[in-house]
Formats: structure tokens, sequence, C-alpha cells
């Protein structure tokens, strides 16, 4: 291979190099429920001389040190991290003689798309269960040694430890451990919580830390195979456009430019197909964009071109004002609505959002010999292989997907079409190519966050409290990206802040209404939670106030006895797992709100300008509650000096790293909030970078963001996305307390908030 891979090897030719240096390389495979014998990857058993490969996750050579596989993508979350801690502290190896490796794209290791706030929780335990198996095969192969018991032996810091002193490294092991067979699943047994070194605990470095902060961290970028090439390339404006004829004559006039070819354009649904274009080849990136710069392109945008962000938005609006279809009931609520002492209703809307992550996209990608290898920062390699192999027409055992280090995903790169635009290439020009994109590519050809619209009603008993709800939500799909008729949410987009509303509401009925809209759709950082904790927690702010009533006392009493919700007879995912062990457990949302307030000071006077707000919200089955201060000047612009945020996430493994998502969230949210908005105009998107699309500043950024995680014995939850939800609704209720403006359409910026 003579791409640079992120670390300098990739898993096939480390593997190959095994078998030269003798090594013990063992694991687990997720999603079986068993070890993997020497046999499956080997052909056979152990032999001398060769390593022994229960599976494709851990290794430990003669000399000592610990080599363990990440299968997931590193884009500043530390999962690179975070997983191979499980390991290695089940293990009971030091830390500092463990070198990670990147996992290329390749079905054996589970699932590899890094999204959805799923790592830890979908591979904790396989990931113990990785390092159990490694750990006792080295103790009974000092068993043996010693002629002992294998009880009366210790895997702990980077060597077996015996009866009498006696002491054995794990390099001195791996010869003996390779006679061995692996032990079974039900006889691996794990550490204790307080025999653990690193799960849970604040010691342990980020792994990429160094290379990032000093510049040797390999991004997507930084991939240089002999020979490359560089391309640009043009797309039409309006999604399903086609180019009737161009001239490329300037542009292979510009220096640098080698060559100009046309892609084609993609047909059916756009799914993750390259949108097609007019590829500008060149010697580098600048000749290639200056070159598509000079293109002269004749283009026809067909029926899309009539697409407009505020027509589409006052029809969702309107879709929202009648009845939809019924997702969730309960009691009778057209019967408690007509009897209730007073009724309240509102109106939310939250516009398209990109995703806008600091790393413009870009891959590599080389095709020799009818196979494919590929360069990416993507989220999701085992996708880009699939979708690389369908472009090209080959089979997928003929595609290798390699991962660098992402800058920013926020889950836009876990849809690769731009991995596919570079295999294509790559095959037509028959050498390695590298397809950049710019920030203004990333903003106009984006898989968009859905708008939406999001209507509540309450009926109100005397004390002001609901006794009838009713909400109805509207917005574009994402099946609409996979298929042109699509127009309802699915039961999963539902399930995330909607249907699973947590409030004891005797009377409640949930309703969703049908949009289309005319781009892609994707998923994006908190997905269809964004909207509904918007409106949801507004509301709820609103009923208080409206009641009289503390806001946070008013949620507090609204949320309820703690208790597990009631989900029967609502079609309802989980997130894929099973309401007996990840319930709604209104419990835990309550004692994070209890704690965020506590810790915030709620309540303390505040100069005129200034307010506070709360909001708390479920996702990705964690539990988060923020309170937000803000600092409304007198000519409206808005600060947010304080931010209290705090999780009940479960089980944590890497506290460093969940506080850094909870700030972060803090930030992503705060920008949801105040300043987010992608509009289209005549089908095209007007934003291009970040001064039309605007991300905060740091005079715009949450200055004091404390984060907070709750100790808590439950199965590892969400993070990565479960911060961000209830940052909009309690700056906007912070807002309402600081000015008495309410901020019931996103974003902020859009709202005149000026006071004297």
């Amino acid at each position: 291979m003579t791409a640079v891979d992120p670390r300098g090897v990739d898993r096939r030719s480390f593997l190959r190099g095994l078998a030269a240096s003798g090594s013990l390389l063992v694991g687990a495979q997720l999603g079986t429920g068993s070890l993997l014998s020497a046999q499956s990857l080997t052909g056979g058993g152990a032999r001398p001389g060769e390593p022994l490969q229960p599976s494709i996750w851990l290794a430990i050579a003669e000399d000592g040190g610990v080599r363990i596989w990440a299968h997931r993508s590193e884009m500043g979350t530390g999962i690179r991290t975070s997983l191979p801690m499980v390991v290695a502290d089940e293990l009971g190896c030091d830390w500092d003689k463990v070198t990670l490796e990147q996992a290329v794209g390749d079905v054996r290791y589970g699932s590899q798309n890094t999204d959805g706030s799923r790592s830890v929780r979908q591979f904790y335990q396989g990931m113990r269960e990785a390092g159990a198996a490694a750990r006792m095969l080295l103790e009974q192969a000092a068993a043996n040694t010693w002629n002992v018991d294998a009880s009366q032996c210790h895997a702990r810091e980077h060597a077996v430890h015996g009866p009498d002193g006696k002491r054995l490294g794990f390099g001195e092991l791996v010869a003996a451990a390779r006679e061995l067979s692996p032990p079974k699943k039900d006889d691996l047994t794990f550490r204790k919580p307080d025999e653990l070194r690193y799960v849970g605990k604040e010691n342990v470095r980020f792994y990429d830390l160094d290379d990032v902060l000093t510049g040797a961290a390999k991004f997507g970028a930084d991939v240089r195979p002999e020979g490359m090439v560089f391309a640009a390339i043009w797309r039409t404006p309006v999604l399903g456009g086609w180019v009737e004829s161009f001239d490329a004559t300037a542009a292979r006039q510009v220096p640098g430019v080698i060559d100009v070819v046309q892609l084609d354009e993609f047909e059916g649904p756009p799914a993750f197909q390259p949108l097609g274009g007019i590829a500008v080849i060149a010697r580098n990136t600048h000749a290639a964009m200056r070159g598509r710069d000079a293109l002269e392109v004749d283009w026809k945008g067909g029926d899309d071109a009539d697409f407009a962000t505020k027509a589409f938005r006052d029809e969702m609006r309107a879709t929202a004002a009648k009845k939809g279809k019924v997702v969730r009931e309960a009691g009778d609520v057209d019967g408690a609505m007509q009897a209730a002492a007073a009724k309240h209703d509102a109106l939310y809307t939250v516009p398209f959002l990109a995703h806008a992550q600091m790393e413009p996209l870009t891959a590599v990608a080389k095709f020799e010999d009818g196979k494919c290898e590929c360069w990416a920062p993507t989220q999701n390699p085992q996708a880009a292989l699939a979708t690389v192999a369908q472009a090209l027409r080959i089979s997928p055992k003929d595609v290798t997907v390699n991962v660098t280090l992402l800058g920013g995903g926020f889950g836009r790169k876990s849809k690769p079409d731009y991995v596919a635009e570079a295999a294509v290439l790559a095959k037509k020009l028959g050498k390695p190519v590298r397809v950049q994109w710019t920030r203004e590519d990333d903003m106009r050809f984006d898989y968009y966050h859905s708008c939406a619209a999001v209507r509540v009603e309450a009926g109100l008993g005397e004390d002001g409290m609901p006794v009838a709800w009713l909400q109805r939500s509207v917005f574009p799909p994402i099946g609409l990206t996979f298929s042109p008729r699509a127009s309802m949410p699915s039961t999963g987009e539902l399930g995330m802040g909607f249907t699973d509303i947590p409030y004891p509401i005797e009377n409640l009925r949930c309703e969703a209404g049908p949009a289309q809209a005319k781009t892609r759709i994707g998923w994006m950082r908190s997905v269809h939670h964004v909207q509904h904790a918007f409106a949801e927690c507004s509301f709820v702010d609103e009923l208080a106030h409206k009641a009289g009533v503390d806001p946070v006392a008013y949620l507090d009493k609204l949320i309820g006895a703690p208790r597990h919700v009631d989900m029967s007879g609502v079609e309802y995912p989980n997130q894929g797992e099973p309401l007996e062990r990840y319930p709604v457990d209104t419990g835990r949302l309550k004692r994070v709100l209890q704690h965020v307030v506590e810790k915030s000071g709620w309540g303390r006077e505040l100069p005129k300008g200034r307010g506070l707000g709360v909001a708390a919200h479920r996702s990705f089955l964690g539990y988060v509650a923020v309170v937000v201060e803000v600092d409304v000047q007198k000519d409206g612009t808005v600060r947010i000096p304080r931010v209290d945020i705090g999780i009940d996430a479960g089980t944590v493994i890497n506290p460093d790293r969940v506080r850094a998502q909870l700030e972060g969230a803090a930030a992503f949210g705060a920008g949801i909030a105040m300043l987010g908005e992608v509009t289209f105009e005549d089908g095209q998107v007007v934003q291009g970078n970040y001064d039309t699309f605007r991300v905060p500043r740091l005079t715009e950024a949450p200055q004091d963001v404390r984060a907070y995680i709750l100790p808590s014995d439950e199965p590892p939850c969400g993070v990565g996305e479960t911060g961000t939800p209830p940052m909009a609704p309690a700056i906007c209720n912070a807002i309402f307390a600081a000015t008495g403006k309410r901020i019931r359409d996103l974003p902020v910026k859009n709202h005149d908030l000026s006071w004297s």
C-alpha cells in the first residue's frame, strides 16, 4: 500500500506482520454472543510462530506491546479512546503500552456507524468480553507455567502475578497462551468496580491529543498516495437538475488543470449517490477550484426549481393547524379540552439546518485491477464500502475503506456520497484521486436537518396544570432522501421526543402531518429531538408563566412522581433497546433536573436584561437538564454568560469526554437557537459559508459552562447528542424571563429583542 494510513499501518498489513513477529490476538465478536475461535481467522489451530487469532479486536506482542482496534470513527468525541479503555481495564494492561489501530470497514466488527450516540451503549459489554478473554488466557498460561490453579494468578499492571511473588510480563506469556483455547463466553469473569484503573476515572489521556495539537494527526486531506490528482466538482445548484451543456475552454487554461470530466447525474432518489456534475482535475486543490470557477455551464433545475423556504414554512404551519395522523392517544382529549377551565396553544418552528462541521468533505480513492481502495473521514465505513461498490458496479469484497480522523461530523459524514465521487473519478481516470469539497459545497449540498412546525395545545385545570394535551408535529422525513413518495415521519423519527412525552397527562393525543421538501434530508446531531424538545419545553415554560408558578416548580410537578412511563399501545422503537432495560424513567429526569437547578442557583436575583431559563429532556436514552442565564443588552444583542448542564448517562466510561460533549452541546445548541438557518430560493440554498450560515463566535458562545455527571449504575446511555435538545428552549425561556418576549420561531437572530 503506497498511501499514508491513519496510524501508519492498516489491519491487513498488521496481521501479515504478526505472522513474522509472533503475537497473541484475542477478543470478542460483537453481535454473535460468542468468542471467535482461532480457526475462524487462520483456517486451523495456532502453530508455533503464528499468532493466535480468536478475533480481530486485541493483539499482544511478545515484546509486551498491546494493540487494540478501534472500529468506530473519531471526530472529537473520544470514542477511539473510550472503548479501548474498557478492553485495557479488563485486560489489566498499562495504557502507555497500548497502541490503537483504526479498523477498516468490515462487517466483522459489528456496526461501525458512529452516530446515534450508540457506541458505548452497543459495545461496552463486548469490549469487556474482549479484555476479559485475553486476561484469562494469560492467567491460565501463567498458571500452567507455575503449576498452580488459575485462581491464584491475577493480571494487573501489564503482568500476571502469582503466589510467592511470582511475576511474568504479558509478553513473556504470549507463546504459552497461543497454545490455549479461548474461554467460552459463559465462563468469562469481569473485574469488580474497585479493581478498575481507567473506566470511570479521570486519569486517561485522550489518545490522539498530542498528534492533534502538534499537527501530526492524519485527517482526510492528509492522505497522499503516489500519483494522486485533485478534483473539484461543479454540481447542479438545484437537486435533481441537470447539465444541458458546458464549455471548459477557460477551465483548461488554468495553470495546473489536467482534465475536465463530466459525471453522470444520479437516478431515482438521491440516497447516498454522487450528485453528478462536472469535475475539474488538477495537480493541486487551488488549481482544481479555480478551474471549476472558470467553467461555463448551461443547466436546468426542473420541477424542483420552484422550492422556496418561506412558502414551505407557511405550508407546514397550515398543516400543523389541521388534524393529523394519531400516533399516540390516551383518554378523551376533545372532551377534556371542552371542559377545561382555560386553554393555551402555541406553534413553534425550526428552520432547515446545515451540519457545518469544521472539516469540509474530502475523500481519496484508488482503482486498480478491478479493486478500489478509499481513504476518508467517514462516520460509516461500511455504508461507504457498499455505496462505492454500487457506484462502480463491483463486489463489496473488492472495496477497502480506510478511516482517517474526522474534523467534525455531526452526522454529515455518515452519508458517503463524497466517497463515491472519489471512487468514480479514480476508475474513470485510472489514477488516485482526491475529491475536495469547499465550505460552500458543504453548505449547499448537505443533507439538511428537517425544517419543522410543532403545534401544542393544552386544556388547563383551575390550578393551571394540563388536564388535556394535544401536540402535532410536521416535518419532511429523512425517508424522502431514499423514497420520493415519503411524506410522513417514521415511527423512529416520532419516537425522538414526541411520542415519548413523559408527563402523566390523562388525556393525551400526539398527531403527525405530512410534508415534502425538495432537498436531501438527513440526520444531524440530536435529529428530531431538536424541534420536539424546543416545542415541548418552551410550551411548559409558557404554561408555568400563565399559571403564575415558578417554571422549575411547575416542571417538577408536571413530570410527576418517579415512574416508568407506560408506552403500551405506542409504536416506540426506543433506539432499538427493550423498554425493560431502558424504560422512560421520570425519576431520572427529576433527579437530573433537581441537581442542575440546585447547582445553578435558581432564583438568584439578576439585573434588568438578565434571565434564567430551564429545560429537561430525555434523548438517546439519557437524561439532561439545563439552566441557561442570558444577558439581553438594550440593542437586543444576546449573550450567554453561564450554562449549568447535567446528565444521567448511566454507566460512564470516560468522564472527561462526557463533560466535553456537554460543553460542546451547549455551544452547538446555542448555535441552533441563536443563529442557525438554511433558506432556499428558486430551489437553491442561499447560504454559502460561515458569514451567512452563522455558528457562534467566542462572544456568542456560552461563556461559563458548568457540566455535571450524575453517578449511576444504570446501563450506558447516549451522550454525544443528548445535551443538545434542551439548550434552545432553555435559552428562549431565559430570554422571556429577561425581556418578556417569547420566541417561538428559531433562530433568535430574526427577532427584535431590544429594550429600554
